[in-house]
């Protein structure tokens, strides 16, 4: 166990434990991330019996799961190599490089999770755009954040009002004209609350359930 600790605590091998635990950390969140969502989604929007319903969960979480532990790991090695090949030093476009590597190898495949993991990420970049408020989020003691260098900055509230009315405005536009266009989680969901809300036939399909 010394020998461990030794190799634990070790700077010299600091880097490559770090990807270990990268490829941990991935696959914790991605299930901790997947598995209530898929739950719910199978809840509201599953076909079949509670068995099928049960590998559709299942295999989401895994799929998730595995993919963010391979990216991490990925993402880091790319990192590690790059910064080996520059005498020890980490370039900026480093992380961009490692980036775009992982992102092709992992997620280049075009299926469900995939795309909804692409689509959050590129809705982060785009938002990332808009000029920054001056105070930066507010944070319990017990955020992962509250201790880093680098605060998180919200949108300025000024911009974000128009791009709110903009986003929302867009995609009411394309569900009602190019439906086609949304990703199928999304779709669901607005056919459940724009159009399954304008049928029903009773008391009780108005209240209690859809038709």
């Amino acid at each position: 166990m010394d020998a461990i600790q030794q190799i634990l605590t070790n700077p010299a091998y600091h880097d490559y434990l770090a990807i270990l635990k990268g490829a941990r950390n991935g696959f914790v969140y991605g299930v901790k991330v997947r598995f209530p969502h898929a739950l719910v989604m199978s809840v509201l929007f599953g076909r079949g019996d509670w068995m099928t319903r049960l590998r559709v969960i299942y295999r989401a979480t895994k799929q998730h799961a595995l993919n963010l532990a391979k990216f991490v790991t990925l993402y880091k090695t790319f990192l590690l190599i790059q910064k080996k090949a520059n005498g020890g030093k980490e370039r900026s476009i480093d992380t961009f490089i490692a980036g775009v590597l992982g992102g092709y190898l992992v997620f280049g495949d075009r299926n469900a999770v995939n795309e909804q993991i692409v689509l959050y990420v590129v809705s982060r970049v785009i938002a990332s755009f808009l000029p920054r408020a001056s105070n930066p989020y507010s944070t319990s003691a017990q955020s992962s954040s509250a201790g880093s260098a680098v605060k998180p900055l919200p949108p300025d509230s000024r911009y974000f009002t128009i791009f709110a009315a903009l986003s929302w405005g867009a995609v009411m536009w394309l569900f009602r004209h190019r439906g086609e266009t949304i990703q199928p989680g999304m779709f669901n969901s607005m056919v459940y609350l724009y159009r399954d809300s304008e049928i029903w036939n009773d008391l009780r399909t108005l209240l209690w359930h859809n038709t």
